[in-house]
């Protein structure tokens, strides 16, 4: 049933609806419960005795059955738009490919020459090598019909072309090799990523295709992720977006890349405390956004509205960033669940940030899913910063008899992760406000600020991150007696 349910989550309101009609063009009787049990799970994850609300009575047999035919019915369709969705280019390509070899076989050599010449210079133009290899093996295939084209030409253009792929698979063996270093939680991720380019003969700086680019940006991105470490990584981003910037005649044709590499730049740059650069490249963002009659627009705003209310945050205009996130349209976005929890969570932060605990309490008991839930849609690192937030929030409150209980919680199930991933400034960060709560007459001691700074900070402040020196400043500026904001901008410039 979850199985289900999980799919179901991940279509948008149009793709139900286009599934819901499929479904009435498929069904033969009227008494078909497909329908009603799709919205039923729709509706909720967790409904029980579903069998007696779909037919009456217990029919658990009957229910086994009708979920084991929509499973079917979801995985059909879902691959049918997979394929819709595949870009036309592509699948013009196909068809031309196709549609010639039928014309060779047919002896109409003539027009199946132009076919394939077209089907050609088309997969050149989008680096589609693995269609490539297929065309030219057709071209070699009759090439004694083509007297225009030397068999040595075709046989050079099929080998370099043979090269190119292999470029292609030794991308996939660096990408599955830096993820496996990731998921194995080793260290030093820049290292790692040159070293894996080395191994596989891939440099950044020779002729690599738009998309393998996107590709190395994309698990950079990721790596950066989940060690924070952007200071790092940011002259590697720096160096590989020159090599798209080169392909300007390109940038077109692979839109949806281009857009999503625009982000992960404006997000390095925002990591590194670099907001003009990030703003700079979130416009660039937006204006790609707005081309293609706003083609993925609203697949990438999300995106672009958590990394622009960041800047307006972080720059002085949280009033504007507050305002942005509340009226944001969660229901036009429902698809895109990972974004709408950051939106949710920042939203949480900025109020904080500007000591409306009200109103961050009321946007986080909105948040009603378990942990676990928000784990497998977020990850664990969102739920530890939506936990210490919660911290935060009844420590100002004043709600004695919560805070106490979610501290013990909090360690109880993120204690052994965070030391295992050696994050143990956040255990000492929860150790800290602890101490405070208990004696809050400490934090203008001398000793006690001490350790604030001995325990919470690393040199050089440029490589600190911009989140954790976010929580940081809230015990700073406890310490000191100064605005939690101000006290952020201070530290964050």
């Amino acid at each position: 049933m979850s199985t289900i349910s999980s799919i179901i989550s991940t279509l948008s309101d149009e793709e139900k609806r286009s599934f819901i009609a499929l479904l009435k063009q498929k069904n033969k009787r009227n008494d078909t419960k497909n329908i009603q049990l799709f919205k039923l799970l729709d509706a909720s994850e967790t409904s029980k005795n579903l069998d007696i609300q779909i037919y009456g009575k217990p029919s658990k047999g009957a229910f086994h059955a009708l979920c084991k035919r929509l499973h079917d019915s979801l995985i059909d369709f879902v691959a049918s738009k997979s394929f819709e969705g595949e870009t036309s280019e592509e699948m013009e390509i196909m068809k031309l490919l196709l549609a010639s070899r039928i014309f060779f076989e047919q002896k109409q050599y003539k027009i199946a020459l132009k076919t394939i010449q077209k089907a050609e210079q088309k997969a050149k133009t989008y680096d589609l090598f693995t269609i490539l290899n297929e065309i030219y093996y057709t071209k070699i295939q009759y090439a004694h019909i083509n007297t225009s084209a030397p068999l040595e030409r075709l046989i050079s253009d099929f080998k370099s072309n043979k090269e190119a792929i292999q470029q292609e698979e030794n991308l996939n063996l660096f990408y599955a090799t830096v993820q496996n270093a990731l998921v194995q939680q080793k260290r030093g991720f820049i290292d790692i990523i040159k070293n894996t380019l080395a191994k596989f003969g891939i440099s950044i700086t020779q002729g690599l295709t738009f998309r393998s680019l996107f590709k190395i940006l994309e698990i950079t991105n990721k790596a950066a992720q989940e060690t924070r470490d952007y200071f790092a990584i940011l002259p590697f981003v720096e160096e590989t977006y020159t090599q798209i910037e080169a392909k300007e005649d390109l940038i077109d044709k692979h839109l949806f890349y281009h857009i999503q590499i625009l982000y992960y730049v404006a997000n390095a740059y925002f990591r590194n405390k670099n907001f003009a650069a990030s703003q700079h490249y979130l416009s660039l963002m937006k204006d790609q956004m707005q081309k293609h009659q706003q083609k993925y627009y609203r697949r990438f705003f999300p995106q672009y509205t958590l990394l622009h209310t960041f800047n307006l945050n972080y720059t002085g205009h949280a009033e504007q960033a507050i305002s942005e996130l509340a009226m944001f349209d969660d229901d036009r976005h429902k698809e895109q669940i990972v974004y709408l929890l950051d939106l949710k969570l920042s939203l949480i932060v900025f109020y904080f940030q500007q000591q409306q605990f009200k109103e961050s309490l009321s946007v986080l008991n909105n948040l009603y899913h378990s942990d676990q839930w928000y784990t497998e849609k977020a990850g664990v690192l969102w739920v530890i910063k939506k936990s210490l937030v919660e911290i935060l929030l009844h420590i100002e409150l004043d709600n004695l008899d919560l805070v106490e209980s979610r501290v013990n919680s909090f360690r109880k199930k993120y204690g052994t992760y965070l030391k295992n991933h050696g994050e143990i400034r956040v255990l000492e960060f929860l150790k800290l406000i602890l101490e405070y709560y208990r004696k809050p007459e400490i934090i203008t001691t001398d000793i006690f600020r001490n350790k604030i700074q001995n325990s919470l900070t690393i040199p050089p402040a440029e490589q600190e991150d911009i989140f954790e020196m976010s929580f940081y400043a809230w015990l700073k500026s406890k310490a000191e007696e100064t605005d939690l904001y101000t006290t952020t901008l201070a530290l964050v410039r």
